[in-house]
């Protein structure tokens, strides 16, 4: 017995006449009346009693409508489970990031834009040290990930640049650098820099400025680099949106002149990625999403 066995005979159960549950599944009457009786021999037992002028439900027939009801429910959800997931509008994504990623806003908007069009899709999100988000997305702890370029990836990692923001430096409050109108890069040779994951902002200053940076500790996440700037250990080069949402006592920020710096995101995920939900979430974000 197949499931349009149970589609026929429930089309029968409601309409209680051969014609219009035959003209109601697209079939011929006979074909109708063939497949019951089918299904009968099978079984065993009478479903329909019938006779010239009305047809019923036997007592068999009442309890097969319900388990065929729920059987025929059971599988239309299956099939449509499967086809959300095939499209990816359903299953689960596993996102890493940066600290700083969390203060450009970029992130929020691609998550917020993905949880939009694919709600049931179980998206969760930690903060990282950089440096353990590639490999934990080559190992498959993560999906995809949000990192501050460049950096070295292991093999069959891919990268999507995001659009760049400009460097600020961050400055102990009582510095005497906090009170020049112009800050450039020679005025910083003197200074120890404290290091944030991302260093090519400090190393690229280093240069414009033609000198080799004095360099401090590498406390970790971004927070903590500015606690060290705060504390009046040195000072640190830090993406421009961080201004704008950590302050601390003692700490000020500055722009640079006549510097030529800049940041950017990355976005990565593995190369030969299969799941359709990690991939919608990529093509988001490709898109401009």
């Amino acid at each position: 017995m197949e499931l349009r066995h149970f589609r026929y005979f429930l089309a029968l159960a409601d309409a209680l006449h051969f014609t219009r549950a035959a003209a109601a599944l697209g079939i011929a009457t006979p074909t109708l009346t063939r497949q019951i009786q089918d299904m009968e021999a099978e079984l065993g037992v009478r479903l329909f009693a019938r006779s010239q002028r009305s047809v019923t439900l036997t007592p068999a027939g009442l309890v097969l409508r319900e388990e065929a009801r729920r059987a025929v429910a059971q599988f239309e959800a299956a099939q449509l489970r499967a086809q959300r997931e095939a499209r990816g509008e359903t299953g689960a994504l596993a996102l890493g990031y940066v600290a700083s990623a969390a203060y450009a806003g970029i992130l929020q908007a691609q998550v917020a834009a993905f949880r939009t069009r694919y709600p049931a899709v179980t998206l969760s999100a930690w903060e990282a040290p950089m440096d353990t988000l590639p490999v934990s997305l080559r190992e498959g702890r993560l999906d995809v990930a949000y990192v501050r370029s460049p950096m070295a990836l292991p093999p069959g990692i891919e990268a999507l640049r995001l659009p760049d923001e400009p460097f600020v430096l961050a400055l102990p409050a009582a510095s005497g650098l906090a009170g020049l109108a112009r800050i450039t890069p020679r005025h910083l040779s003197g200074e120890t820099f404290i290091l944030p994951e991302q260093i090519s902002g400090t190393l690229d200053l280093a240069a414009q400025g033609n000198f080799v940076p004095t360099l401090g500790p590498q406390p970790g996440g971004l927070v903590a680099v500015l606690a060290q700037v705060s504390l009046g250990q040195g000072v640190a080069v830090v993406p421009g949106s961080v201004e704008g949402h950590v302050s601390m006592p003692g700490l000020v920020y500055r722009k640079l002149s006549g510097a030529r710096l800049s940041s950017h995101l990355s976005l990565l995920w593995r190369r030969h990625e299969t799941a359709p939900a990690i991939r919608r979430y990529v093509a988001l974000v490709q898109a401009g999403g």
